[in-house]
């Protein structure tokens, strides 16, 4: 589908839940950049826009991942901070800064390294807001590595999302293109509550056009990437993708796949996953994440609990997901544990009993 018919259906989908309504009503230049370039863009935008943003976290002045090139040079390093190497430590300090009415945005490098922070995410950060009786708002952004990173060994190739959406008080965001990366970080760092923000590493190049203009992408809204009648397939992150490479092939067979993308796994789109699912009739659900107690699990339990949504179901839902077992350093034996195409396509013929 064209970048700009898309573009323009978005907004359509989402003008009564955005923020700034007025913005579907222009004319937005388009150009195109890539995902890195995306989340540099929105972390410069917010700042420029609201002194009380500032950027945290180890080496962010001399970006290991490209993230944030170039905005030390722009906003100095009394708002681009370097932090020691303690994940406790300066998470907990912008904890404290957020509820003293600043807004920071965390780089803790590699999602894996947010176990450090545990007490200051789960226990501080998560519940501070409701044991304060809402007197105190959190509006404060954790963004990081996610994913496989080739052969970097399991410290360092996570996807942790699943664990943290089981906190209640965080809001899990997981962008899969360019223009959903900087849209979804522009409203994480406007919004009052904690966001944990996945940059999955395998899309840090991938390309694609979006305005040059403001704009936001609200939370809790999902996008239907790909229209189709046979199968629903809900992809998360990088396995979007992968999810429109199976249907573009598939298609080739008569084989019609609604590809959903949630966006935001907390607040979730139930309606819109489940309205897709109620016209096909089937459904596999594709994360990197691990399968047991995963966010596949999740989608797929929303489906079932709901009447109507169930009753429509022509065949058991398929979940493809990582195996269960620590990410190995073998090039090998890392491809194996984690989903891709052919997975995706055997879970597909699996829900149309074409095995």
């Amino acid at each position: 589908m064209h970048e700009r018919a898309l573009y323009l259906r978005r907004k359509r989908r989402s003008r009564t839940c955005s923020p700034n309504p007025d913005i579907t009503e222009r004319v937005m230049t388009m150009r195109e950049i890539n995902f890195m370039q995306a989340f540099n863009e929105a972390i410069r935008e917010e700042m420029r826009r609201d002194k009380t943003v500032f950027f945290m976290g180890e080496d962010v002045q001399l970006p290991v991942f490209g993230f944030a090139t170039g905005l030390v040079e722009e906003f100095g390093p009394d708002r681009i901070i370097n932090t020691p190497c303690s994940e406790a430590g300066f998470v907990g300090a912008a904890v404290g800064a957020a509820a003293s009415g600043m807004r920071p945005v965390v780089d803790i490098s590699v999602f894996s390294f947010s176990y450090l922070a545990m007490d200051q995410i789960a226990n501080q950060a998560a519940k501070m807001r409701y044991m304060f009786g809402g007197q105190v708002k959190l509006p404060l952004v954790i963004c990081g590595i996610a994913g496989i990173m080739g052969s970097s060994g399991g410290q360092h190739s996570d996807s942790p999302h699943a664990m943290y959406m089981a906190v209640p008080g965080l809001k899990i965001v997981i962008p899969s293109t360019p223009y959903d990366c900087k849209g979804l970080l522009k409203a994480a760092i406007r919004d009052d509550n904690p966001v944990l923000f996945f940059q999955f590493i395998s899309l840090g190049l991938l390309s694609g056009n979006i305005p040059e203009e403001d704009y936001i992408v609200p939370l809790g809204v999902a996008d239907v990437k790909r229209k189709g009648t046979d199968v629903t397939v809900v992809a998360i992150g990088p396995m979007v993708q992968k999810a429109l490479n199976v249907a573009e092939e598939l298609a080739q067979n008569g084989i019609s796949l609604e590809v959903v993308d949630p966006r935001t796994l907390v607040p979730i789109d139930k309606q819109t996953i489940t309205s897709s699912v109620k016209k096909t009739g089937r459904l596999v659900i594709a994360d990197e994440g691990p399968r047991i107690c995963g966010a596949a699990a999740e989608i797929a339990a929303l489906v079932v609990e709901d009447d109507d949504t169930f009753g429509c179901l022509d065949a058991p839902i398929q979940r493809v997901t990582r195996h269960h077992v620590p990410i190995p350093s073998s090039p090998v034996l890392e491809q194996f544990v984690v989903p891709d195409e052919g997975r995706i396509k055997d879970a597909v013929r699996k829900v149309l009993r074409k095995a």
